[in-house]
Parts: C-alpha cells; sequence; structure tokens
C-alpha cells in the first residue's frame, strides 16, 4: 500500500486548487432544465475575459519578451499535458496558414507525443523527464520561448518543461489558472488566470480551457504583430494553399491598396503569389523583385519597406 501517503498528498493539493473548489450550490444542477443549465454555463463562461483582462500586463510583458527572441530567429514552444497540451498543439499548428510561419517556428508539445491528442496517456502528465527530453529533441537555445501550460498550475510536463528550458538559458512563460502556482514561480514570467472554480467540479477544459485558449490567442497573434505578420489587422502573410485562401489573399490585396481586379492578378502573378510584396509592388509602384528585396532588407515589416521605398523614390 506504498501509494496511499502518495494519494492522500495529492487529495490535500487538489483540496487546495481553486479549479478543483466543490460548489454546493450547484450540487442539483443535473436536476434543472437544459436551458437553465445552459443559462448557468454561459454565465460562468462570461467571467473568463474579465479574470484574462485582470492580467494583461503580465501578458504583454511575456509577448514583448517572446517577440524579441522571435526576431533573432527563436522560436516558441508550448508544453502541457492534457487539454491544456491540445490546446498548445492547437495553437501551433494554426500559425503556419495564418502567418506564414517557417516549420518549427511554433511548436506544440503535448505529453505523451501525438497521440495524447486524441487519447488519453497514462502517466505521462505526471513525468518530468518526458519534458526534459521533448525539449532536449528540439536543441533549445537562449533565443527559444518555452510555455508551460497547465490549469492546476501543478502538472509535473509542464513545470519540467519551464524549468529545463530556464536552465538552458530559454525564456519561460508560466501559464496557469491558480494563484501562487509552482508552474508561474518557476518562470521568468508567471501568468495565473483565475476565473473561479469550474461548473463541474475540477473539469478545467471548461473556464480554464477558455482562459487559456484566449492567452494563447494572444501570445502567438500579437507577437506576430510585433514581428511584422499584419499590416494593420490584414494577414497579409497568409498562405493560400487552398481556394478558400487564395480568395482571401485577394481580398486582402484589395483592402490594403484599393486597386482593382486586373491589378491585383497581376501584382500577385509579379510576386508569386505573396500577399505583402503584392501589396507592396502596387501601393510603391516597383517590380516583384524590388519588392522581395526592400522586405528581405525590413525583416519582413510591410510599413518599413514602404518608408524605404518611398525614400529611394524622393531620392
Amino acid at each position: 500500500m506504498t501509494s496511499a501517503p502518495h494519494s492522500h498528498d495529492l487529495r490535500t493539493q487538489l483540496d487546495s486548487l481553486t479549479t478543483e473548489a466543490f460548489r454546493p450550490e450547484l450540487a442539483g444542477i443535473d436536476q434543472l432544465p437544459t436551458l437553465e443549465i445552459a443559462r448557468l454555463m454561459n454565465a460562468e463562461d462570461a467571467r473568463v475575459p474579465g479574470a484574462v483582462a485582470a492580467c494583461l500586463p503580465q501578458i504583454a510583458a511575456a509577448i514583448d519578451a517572446v517577440a524579441e527572441r522571435m526576431s533573432r530567429g527563436g522560436r516558441l514552444v508550448y508544453a502541457g499535458a492534457g487539454t491544456a497540451g491540445r490546446l498548445g498543439v492547437l495553437d501551433a499548428s494554426e500559425c503556419p496558414p495564418t502567418f506564414n510561419t517557417r516549420p518549427g517556428q511554433v511548436v506544440g508539445l503535448i505529453a505523451g507525443g501525438p497521440e495524447a491528442m486524441v487519447t488519453s496517456v497514462e502517466g505521462a502528465e505526471d513525468s518530468r523527464e518526458l519534458a526534459r527530453a521533448d525539449l532536449d529533441a528540439l536543441a533549445l537555445t537562449p533565443d527559444d520561448s518555452v510555455v508551460g501550460v497547465s490549469a492546476s498550475g501543478r502538472t509535473p510536463y509542464a513545470v519540467g518543461a519551464v524549468e529545463y528550458a530556464r536552465s538552458r538559458g530559454a525564456l519561460t512563460i508560466g501559464l496557469a489558472c491558480n494563484a501562487g502556482s509552482a508552474l508561474a514561480a518557476a518562470a521568468d514570467h508567471g501568468i495565473e488566470i483565475v476565473a473561479g472554480p469550474e461548473l463541474i467540479t475540477g473539469s478545467t477544459r471548461l473556464k480554464s480551457g477558455t482562459a487559456q485558449k484566449l492567452v494563447l490567442n494572444m501570445l502567438s497573434t500579437i507577437t506576430m504583430i510585433r514581428l511584422g505578420k499584419t499590416y494593420g489587422n490584414l494577414m497579409v502573410d497568409v498562405r493560400a494553399s487552398n481556394a478558400k485562401l487564395r480568395a482571401r489573399s485577394r481580398r486582402i490585396v484589395a483592402l490594403a491598396t484599393g486597386a482593382g481586379e486586373e491589378e491585383i492578378e497581376a501584382a500577385l502573378a509579379a510576386t508569386d503569389g505573396e500577399v505583402k510584396n503584392a501589396i507592396l509592388a502596387l501601393l510603391a509602384d516597383v517590380d516583384g523583385p524590388t519588392a522581395a528585396r526592400l522586405l528581405e532588407r525590413s525583416d519582413g515589416h510591410l510599413r518599413a519597406a514602404l518608408a524605404a521605398a518611398h525614400a529611394s523614390a524622393e531620392q
């Protein structure tokens, strides 16, 4: 019976977590009409944005630190188990089509590997060694940023990932949904979104998952804005990999330039379908190769490339 003390310790830890708190007033929720349960759940979800708002200064500081490193070629790596890990993988997988990030530039690690996206991998979340091995495979550098994600803030895989990444000199962020978490304490930047106990006791895929999704949206999106992946609120680095995205590409060029359909088609043809290059070609009245050179010299920032093109034209 050697596991009994550990089980008791774990129960004690869970009892102290806000995300695991039992709400007696909801003990009869299964006897309520469906519409009333939906209203209760919706009211709980409405608490999440306010909890995120309370942490915006910490979130912004973390984003600036990530963007600085990524501008030097670093990677953004999410590490988590269960729902938290799946949300990280989701966010990472959406960066290439949205922002044309390079393969491996934004990485999602989930305890137990790809299989854990759809099935539970027993024991994976309890392994710090597994986190170390997963990060070792990436050959971390000081320009990389590692975000440990865990609702409880105590998941060994997430905490271990942050501790190991920090020992390698990488930037570390700990995203948790409980105050005073081990995960936030282990990281350079701790972000603790406390949205309160869940509607279903301990079901952290609910408010905690929503909070994590909102913060991960901010981390990746605003970092990409800082890196010049947008022009205003337009996705100028979108990768036109299907018919919908090709139509979106033409629309983005139109919104950015006000050009007609024929001009847009010609500009996209001259720039191999690169939206950002086509916009620059139209706004600065330059050819495709010149647009590419200007953007390369401006580290992909369209506004800087436009300023350089106009300065050159004036000279």
